[in-house]
């Protein structure tokens, strides 16, 4: 801990640099975002996001900041105890809707509310705080472009039949968990499938990129606390036969009692080791553990709620953007996620009639759902 606490790096604009070609690339995403959008859009009569587009529980929680945190770690929202109603989504990575025992990366988006601070630009008018996470501690892909090279490859199979999806995932597993045995992950290869089909609940999500943490830079982490998820670590889900087993499991656990979490932040300590324009590079926790700065704690409940939380799901956006400035994204894999989020969620708006407006509050979720065939 005294890394972290005794020498992390300033934040200065200057630790961004910006490829020449950046502008092109970020319309590359546009124009493939676009594309699955398109498709997935047209396979189900209603548009969905571009990635993450399954959800598997949409819930209500509260995140408390602790008290007594070290300054350099007491910055922003965490800069003082406080409390913040939060709104959970539970993800998988693709942007079509797919059986579950296709196994690809998850997703857990964060939303809090009413958070005072000097605002990011395109967020002046919010009052939310959204941070984005996935169960890896580093992207798939160190730069924008490859990003781009990541998302082509993903948008030639939306369309594909999912029995071809089935067994692609199949024979990912299997070559990934025989590389890890001697000690390689491939991003790409669990991004294609290939992501052991572990319970959501038991996993550890990361931001994977960094973000402005006040006057330092930082990663941040949420990790299962309580034991009913602890436990859960590890352990895999039987998908055979149950295309939303994802759904049914977490339901079970969310409803029998409630689930706590920490989030907890990772000060950049060396910017060689710990990069900021390299989004695949692991930050050492050698270097610099991961410190608990708040409590996340969903009250027991139903995790999704046929014909609700669909509603629920297609009126919320979560954008790394939404946000403040002393914890604004930085590097280029987030810049090019401005706008390609905001496409994302224009085209939802747009094609499905309904613009997708910033909640300001829980209550502006829908209460009532529709009647789902």
């Amino acid at each position: 801990m005294s890394n972290a606490l005794h020498s992390p790096v300033a934040f200065e604009p200057n630790v961004e640099v910006r490829a020449d070609d950046e502008a092109e690339t970020i319309q590359g995403l546009n124009d493939q975002l676009r594309l699955i959008q398109e498709t997935t859009a047209k396979d189900y009569g209603t548009a969905v996001r571009g990635v993450h587009a399954k959800g598997h529980a949409i819930v209500k929680g509260k995140l408390e900041v602790l008290s007594g945190i070290a300054p350099a770690l007491a910055q922003g929202l965490f800069s003082a105890p406080g409390s913040y109603d939060a709104l959970l989504r539970f993800s998988t990575l693709p942007g079509d809707i797919l059986d579950d025992s296709v196994s690809v990366p998850r997703g857990l988006a964060v939303k809090l509310f009413n958070v005072p601070g000097d605002r990011l630009s395109g967020s002046e008018a919010d009052t939310t705080q959204d941070f984005i996470f996935v169960n890896g501690p580093a992207f798939a892909a160190p730069t924008p472009k490859a990003f781009l090279a990541n998302l082509k490859m993903l948008a030639k199979t939306t369309d594909a039949g999912e029995g071809l999806k089935k067994g692609l995932s199949a024979v990912m597993q299997t070559l990934d968990a025989a590389l890890e045995t001697v000690g390689i992950a491939s991003p790409t290869i669990q991004t294609l499938g290939g992501a052991p089909n572990t319970h959501p609940l038991g996993e550890t999500y990361y931001t994977q990129v960094p973000l402005r943490h006040g006057g330092y830079i930082a990663k941040l982490s949420i990790a299962p606390v309580s034991a009913n998820l602890t436990e859960l670590a590890g352990s895999k889900v039987n998908t055979s036969g149950r295309p939303d087993a994802l759904r049914e499991d977490i339901g079970e656990v969310l409803i029998e009692q409630d689930s706590v979490w920490e989030l907890r932040v990772q000060l950049c300590t060396d910017l060689d080791k710990m990069p900021v324009e390299d989004s695949s590079i692991v930050w050492d926790e050698k270097e610099s553990p991961y410190v608990a700065v708040a409590r996340l704690t969903v009250p027991a409940q139903l995790g999704w709620q046929h014909g609700l939380s669909e509603q629920q799901e297609q009126a919320v956006s979560f954008s790394p953007w939404h946000g403040l400035v002393a914890h604004q994204p930085i590097g280029g894999v987030n810049r090019a996620r401005k706008p390609t989020y905001e496409m994302s969620t224009q085209f939802r708006g747009q094609h499905n009639g309904c613009p997708v407006h910033e909640l300001r509050s829980l209550a502006d979720l829908p209460t009532q759902g529709m009647t789902i065939e």
